[in-house]
């Protein structure tokens, strides 16, 4: 079983669609739970290539193709996992703020975050501020995760983490800001819980809070 889980890992790595796809066919096939084979394998997978990034042993097109083949396979994962068999960590609702249409990065961090077993609803690009806490009012997520790369675009962060303040949804969600403008000290400013520089350090912020709020 070891073999099997280890070569869906190692493909979903290397960023081989078409070969992770089949060894993922073949080990539902076989019978191995679901449940291993996204955590041990695919999950596993995004963990080495996120910290590969971040070394600076991978760059950017090793973590798309990547995150590619993890998106290739999830949905021949999905009918197994709502069978129960898989527990998600938590969900997350994402978008690139009003003004910014952008997309790259919140992709790649939608792809690493739905990696890390976590359910991600995408809003899209330019999404209003109504968007984001009607959003929140809706899938009732633990994460709210804001991208822009567009300085201008920083006040609609702003402005969107001030209306979920005054919509009274502020104590139940954490709020994440990333991109190119952004930095630790504007997350500071605006009151979100965390800044993250890349996808990888997103999914650390997100892993790290999920352990405070389910213990």
């Amino acid at each position: 079983m070891g073999s099997e889980l280890e070569r869906i890992r190692d493909a979903v790595i290397a960023g081989k669609r078409g070969e992770a796809a089949a060894f993922v066919r073949e080990a539902l096939n076989a019978g191995l739970p679901p449940g291993r084979i996204m955590t041990e394998s695919l999950i596993a997978a995004m963990e080495v290539v996120g910290r590969k990034y971040s070394s600076g042993e991978f760059f950017l097109p090793e973590m798309v193709i990547a995150a590619r083949a993890m998106e290739e396979v999830l949905p021949l994962m999905l009918p197994y996992l709502d069978r129960g068999s898989y527990k998600t960590k938590a969900k997350v609702i994402l978008g690139t703020v009003y003004g910014d249409i952008h997309d790259i990065g919140k992709n790649i961090v939608k792809m690493m975050m739905e990696g890390a077993g976590y359910e991600v609803i995408d809003l899209g690009v330019d999404v209003a501020v109504k968007a984001f806490v009607d959003g929140i009012r809706k899938a009732s997520p633990k994460f709210v995760l804001m991208s822009c790369l567009i300085t201008l675009a920083m006040e609609s962060m702003r402005k969107t983490a001030e209306a979920i303040e005054t919509s009274g949804l502020r104590r139940k969600v954490f709020i994440g800001v990333g991109g190119a403008p952004t930095t630790k000290e504007f997350a500071d400013m605006i009151g979100a819980d965390f800044y993250a520089d890349d996808a990888y350090g997103c999914v650390l912020n997100c892993n790290r809070l999920s352990r405070i709020f389910t213990s």
